[in-house]
């Protein structure tokens, strides 16, 4: 054969071919990619950054910017502890809603309730122009 290299000439290998994988490559990415998640998680984890706020005696009190509403089996409907109606808590957003902008919508609903009634409560603040709104749980502890 002139010309022509086989894999089975035998150079230096003795004829046989290398059929080992090295693994060592391997295992330096998968660290590497170990340790840019280890950092990028400290990120998602904490988005925000702490800071102690001074507090002063002269300070205005903070105002209330949630609005509790809880809805029973029976499809009742609970504005702040009190029994209440679509009608008055329209109005009672309508109120609140100028003087705190941020008023955010806290709503529970009872495991037995209709989901159609947890759906009509959103939809009831959500026309109301609270843009912020919350499904509250029990945590289970």
């Amino acid at each position: 054969m002139a010309g022509g290299a086989s894999p089975f000439d035998g150079d230096d290998d003795g004829g046989r071919l290398i059929t080992e994988i090295n693994v060592t490559p391997l295992v330096d990415i998968v660290l590497v990619l170990l340790i840019i998640f280890m950092v990028t998680t400290t990120y998602i984890v904490n988005p925000s950054i702490k800071v102690d706020l001074p507090r002063a005696v002269t300070g205005t009190e903070q105002t209330k910017s949630t609005l509790g509403l809880m809805l029973t089996k029976d499809g009742s409907i609970f504005l702040n502890g009190a029994k209440t109606d679509d009608a008055a808590v329209t109005k009672f957003i309508a109120g609140e809603l100028p003087k705190n902008p941020d008023l955010q919508a806290v709503i529970a609903g009872d495991k037995l309730a209709a989901h159609g009634g947890v759906v009509h409560l959103i939809d009831l603040v959500k026309r109301a122009g609270v843009r912020r709104f919350a499904i509250n749980v029990d945590s289970g502890r």
